[in-house]
């Protein structure tokens, strides 16, 4: 049974003598681990344990508690069954004698499909409320558990995809469709976009009732995850995971598990290393809170402030040591690039968003196979390669790491490896995804990123790519305006015109070009 009669009988009377509800929480034995006393409308339930480890588990407590006019389980109530994973929850109307009236019950949904996270029975009267709660959980945790290992089996994690800011409609679906798309690169799914139109709240980002409901919202959908689009302080992390029983990951973490999966040179995977963390250290102590709260006696450091402290010496030790095999590595690179300087032929960048199709144009330019995938950040690890042209003329160019927008500082240093090409560079090929419906934004970003950097005044010709998906008239109004090159990389469209405008460009830069040596590399399907 849910509750024994005796007990919910001294419940309803006491609830009735008090004119409040009462609660409490009972274990899988049956034994009273919490009791609460609320008002005539409510309970609040204290902070719990964290739930129990494993697919499909959990808590181990089930609540029940007393409604004074017999009415239905609220909102409430059903918020607490499944942000807690309550065993079930169950409320017992009181009658007008103060004696049991209906018995209201509700447990989690293990398959939703889309429906609520939870399931209501019907109301029974409490006298008449037969139930084998034990055999119910534990079957209701097993098909929870096949549930989970099926998704698990997938091998994609699915997300609920949030986005606060007070930006207009469209320009935050735009923001949650690129959100989708590095989710994508890093196998989650989006399962589900909720975009909240408001000023960050700095305490919870959206307030804690909001967040109350995304959490339902990411149950309803099966989400694995809660996907922010912003960076979450580490206060707001420790708010949300608060309330949330399942993991949280803002954008900045998802491009640094981007970063991690895809840096291959012992260079690019310092660096991604020295970003996390870089990214970790504020965030020290908001994880761990339960030591943070011990605390010693006056003039005493408590344990928890030591462990602590003593977190954030590592990390800070580990950084200094990471930065110093990393200056090794750049002196070394530095080494390089003045020898291709000295050589005397110019280097051209090839700059651009993310997912704007350089590495295509690179391996289209050179007959070069540089890792070319429609996902963000494909090219991390710098990529240099040399191109002959007719007229016994020699290039070198070289692929950078995509910019996206927001790109927190500590990000753009992870890969100041590829950027540092740029400061050598005697022209920028600035790559443009004409057919992206935000290309004028992200023209914006890297132009902002690249003045960042102080390369705003080294020579910068646009190059708008995908022409091939854009209508012709359209592709060449935008050209004229931008005074753009026009070229689609993929169908090795207008390469012919474009290194005639590079070597032009070089040449009014002071730029000669290099003695060749082997075969020219570049190839012109047509314009």
């Amino acid at each position: 049974m849910v509750v024994t009669a005796d007990l919910g009988a001294t419940l309803c009377r006491i609830s009735f003598e008090l004119g409040r509800q009462v609660a409490i929480l009972l274990d899988r034995r049956g034994r009273v681990e919490y009791v609460i006393v609320g008002d005539s409308d409510q309970i609040v339930i204290p902070e719990l344990a964290r739930a129990r480890g494993g697919a499909g588990r959990l808590k181990g407590l089930r609540l029940i508690h007393t409604h004074l006019r017999d009415e239905p389980l609220s909102k409430d109530d059903l918020n607490d069954l499944a942000m807690l994973r309550l065993d079930l929850v169950m409320a017992i109307g009181v009658g007008k004698d103060g004696s049991p009236a209906n018995g209201h019950v509700a447990h989690l949904n293990p398959d939703r499909g889309g429906q609520t996270p939870w399931m209501l029975l019907d109301p029974v009267p409490f006298t008449r409320f037969t139930f084998d709660v034990r055999r119910f959980v534990e079957e209701l945790e097993a098909q929870m558990g096949r549930v989970d290992a099926r998704r698990a089996q997938s091998g994609d994690l699915g997300a609920l995809l949030v986005h606060v800011s007070p930006v207009p409609p469209a320009v935050a679906e735009r923001r949650l469709e690129e959100l989708a798309e590095l989710a994508r690169t890093e196998r989650i799914v989006a399962l589900d976009r909720v975009s909240i139109r408001a000023a960050a709240n700095p305490k919870t980002l959206a307030g804690s009732g909001r967040i109350k409901d995304l959490i339902l919202r990411a149950m309803t959908v099966n989400a694995d995850m809660i996907l922010f689009d912003q960076e979450l302080t580490g206060a707001q992390a420790k708010a949300i995971e608060s309330m949330a029983d399942m993991p949280l990951l803002d954008r900045t973490q998802l491009i640094l598990r981007i970063f991690g999966r895809r840096a291959h040179s012992n260079d690019g995977k310092l660096r991604v290393e020295l970003a996390q963390l870089k990214y970790l250290l504020p965030r020290v102590g908001a994880k761990d809170d339960a030591l943070s709260r011990i605390r010693g006696g006056i003039g005493m450091r408590g344990p928890g402030e030591t462990a602590m402290e003593l977190s954030r010496r590592r990390l800070t030790e580990k950084i200094l040591v990471i930065e110093r095999k990393l200056a090794r590595l750049t002196a070394g690179r530095d080494q390089r690039r003045a020898v291709r300087k000295r050589s005397g032929v110019p280097q051209v960048a090839i700059v651009g968003y993310t997912n704007a199709g350089k590495s295509t144009l690179l391996n289209a330019l050179t007959k070069s196979t540089a890792l070319v995938e429609d996902k963000l950040f494909a090219t991390l690890d710098p990529t240099t390669r040399r191109i002959r042209f007719p007229r016994e003329r020699e290039l070198i160019f070289s692929d950078t790491v995509g910019f996206i927008r927001e790109l927190p500082e500590h990000l753009l240093d992870a890969f100041r490896s590829t950027l540092e090409e740029l400061a050598d560079a005697d022209l920028l090929l600035h790559v443009v995804d004409l057919s992206s419906p935000d290309y004028e934004e992200e023209l914006a970003t890297v132009v902002e990123i690249l003045a960042q950097l102080g390369l705003d005044k080294t020579p910068r010709r646009l190059v708008f790519n995908k022409i091939d998906k854009v209508d012709a008239v359209v592709a060449l109004n935008e050209a004229t305006r931008w005074e753009a090159a026009t070229v689609s990389a993929s169908e090795r469209m207008g390469l012919s015109t474009l290194t005639d405008i590079i070597l032009d460009d070089l040449a009014r830069a002071g730029k000669g070009t290099g003695e060749a040596v082997g075969e020219t590399e570049a190839d012109d399907k047509g314009e």
